[in-house]
């Protein structure tokens, strides 16, 4: 086996194992997605399976410029447009469901925002007057809580009716989801304080019911400040995994480099398909596939500067190196 071999992964079967992995760039002002997102994805049908940018779940979820939602009807309308020329061109694609909590801004939501305790998460936020820092959230209420998840459900269906082919829960780096998994920012006393990961298993129920394929996203090598992921918080990363019932799960890994054993780790606890993400290139992506530890391989940057790369690997072909200045805001459409 090897990244260019097809495998069956969340039910889909796939041509390769190179995945597009969700990568926010915020070229999508007013939040609507429409011709260029359409354009940039279909540049990049090629890969096995395609995972959006991170895609508000509400108005509620909103703590990032520019970045595209799937709870209204226009958005919907929006990506039925990506959808439909991505499949008509081989591919299949989900989308991530996104939603910030704490980090977030009043810009954005006109009051503080909402979080699972009252700790600031010492993070930065990219507003419309530039980073700003993260202001001290309101704990949620759990009718609150309650209505975020309904927000997952509802964005699911309209995933759905939108043509995607699944749908990835968002429960990495510093957002929601990994807000309520780590105990420096859930400080509650209440079930979702007791049972950590309560919240993230209600958001896959919820998900789960529009009759969509479910994957989920984690970062258990999280590194940097409130968020740092340690051995005792991995520990419970392992029993969360392990009672995961998702079509697949997608580990964004080390900034260090791949690291074979602590994925390793994971395909052992998890029974779905894996997609492994962070610092690979073709060689070890290959590795990692012929090592039977992952399924798929998520990349982002190659794919940013070639939107061709599932070619370009098959060929041999030497890659172009992706441009920081271009990552985010107008000019990331590519």
């Amino acid at each position: 086996m090897s990244l260019l071999t097809p495998a069956d992964l969340g039910g889909w079967r796939l041509p390769n194992r190179v995945v597009l992995a969700p990568t926010t760039r915020a070229h999508v002002p007013g939040g609507v997605p429409g011709e260029p997102q359409a354009a940039y994805y279909a540049e990049r049908a090629g890969a096995g399976l395609i995972v959006t940018e991170g895609t508000w779940v509400s108005e509620r979820a909103v703590g990032f410029l520019d970045v595209p939602g799937v709870y209204a009807e226009d958005q919907v309308a929006g990506w039925r447009q990506v959808t439909d020329v991505v499949h008509a061109l081989g591919g299949r694609i989900v989308v991530q469901l996104w939603h910030t909590g704490a980090v977030s801004h009043p810009d954005f939501l006109g009051a503080r925002p909402a979080g699972p305790s009252a700790v600031n998460p010492e993070e930065s936020v990219h507003t419309a007057s530039g980073r700003r820092p993260t202001v001290t959230p309101r704990e949620m209420s759990v009718a609150e809580i309650r209505a975020v998840v309904s927000d997952y459900g509802a964005a699911a269906e309209n995933a759905r009716r939108a043509g995607f082919d699944g749908v990835e829960v968002a429960a990495n780096g510093v957002y929601l989801l990994a807000q309520f998994l780590h105990p420096r920012s859930n400080r509650r006393t209440d079930a979702y304080g007791r049972c950590r990961r309560k919240l993230l298993l209600e958001v896959v129920d919820a998900v789960s019911a529009s009759g969509i394929a479910v994957g989920v996203r984690l970062s258990p090598w999280w590194t940097g400040g409130l968020f740092t992921v340690d051995e005792s918080l991995r520990a419970d990363y392992d029993e969360l995994v392990a009672g995961l019932d998702v079509a697949y799960l997608h580990l964004r890994g080390s900034d260090a480099g791949p690291d074979f054993a602590g994925f390793a780790r994971y395909r052992q606890l998890f029974g779905g398909s894996l997609i492994v993400n962070n610092g690979f290139d073709r060689d070890s992506g290959d590795a990692v596939i012929r090592a039977g530890i992952a399924d798929a391989v998520s990349y982002s940057r190659h794919f940013v500067a070639n939107p061709d790369l599932v070619t370009r690997f098959a060929l041999g072909l030497p890659l172009e190196t992706a441009d920081p200045a271009t990552y985010y805001g107008a000019a990331a459409v590519s």
